[in-house]
């Protein structure tokens, strides 16, 4: 799995006016908390981009005084005017606590609904899981292979080994649903059906009354 490193240093100073000092240099004051004490730290913005800025679920090594820490984003703080990173939460990682963490859906195969001129909607991008920091991965697979026309694959389908999945079981993941030509054609197929049942005995009735004379 990605890790990003970030190179950190202790918080000397907690308040207002100190953290206010430390944005102003482009620092970012962060906390990691889950281990055996709360550590209260900063490091450079620009250490927490490849963290923050990406869909993708990646683990945050921080050094902080000769100490390294193994850790997940729980949570983030962005300025409300200027958008700026302005804290960071951080949980790390200890092998016999379990961890709830969001893991990005990866969608394999093809579906069989597509091939027969549906459209793909994705309605979730990731889940909600709890599992041991070892079983922690990049993305959880999910297989649409046989996801045909106007079927949903949901939460309960998805059977990820050693991880509870939290999400509510009857979500939509993914569904096919009939593009609008499907749609079209479907509602004339019936329509022609009745038409060409009435023209049938019209069809019919010269001979009909070629017997009776």
């Amino acid at each position: 799995m990605k890790t990003i490193t970030i190179e950190g240093q202790l918080r000397t100073e907690i308040g207002k006016k100190a953290t206010r000092q430390l944005r102003s240099q482009e620092l970012v004051p962060g906390v990691i908390y889950g281990g055996a004490a709360e550590v209260n730290f900063y490091a450079s913005a620009k250490d927490f981009k490849a963290l923050v800025y990406t869909p993708e679920f990646q683990l945050a090594e921080v050094s902080i005084d000769g100490k390294t820490y193994q850790c997940i984003l729980k949570d983030l703080q962005f300025d409300k005017v200027s958008d700026d990173l302005i804290h960071v939460d951080l949980l790390e990682l200890v092998d016999s606590k379990k961890v709830v963490a969001t893991l990005p859906i990866k969608f394999t195969g093809a579906a069989l609904g597509v091939k027969n001129g549906g459209k793909l909607i994705t309605k979730i991008k990731s889940l909600k899981i709890k599992t041991y920091p070892k079983f922690l991965k990049e993305f959880i697979e999910v297989d649409i292979s046989n996801l045909d026309l106007n079927g949903n694959i949901r939460v309960e389908d998805v059977k990820e080994a050693n991880m509870e999945v939290m999400n509510s079981p009857r979500i939509p993941i993914a569904s096919v649903v009939l593009t609008r030509q499907l749609k079209q054609e479907e509602a004339a197929a019936p329509a022609a059906t009745p038409a060409a049942a009435k023209a049938a005995p019209a069809k019919a009735a010269p001979a009909a009354e070629a017997k009776k004379k």
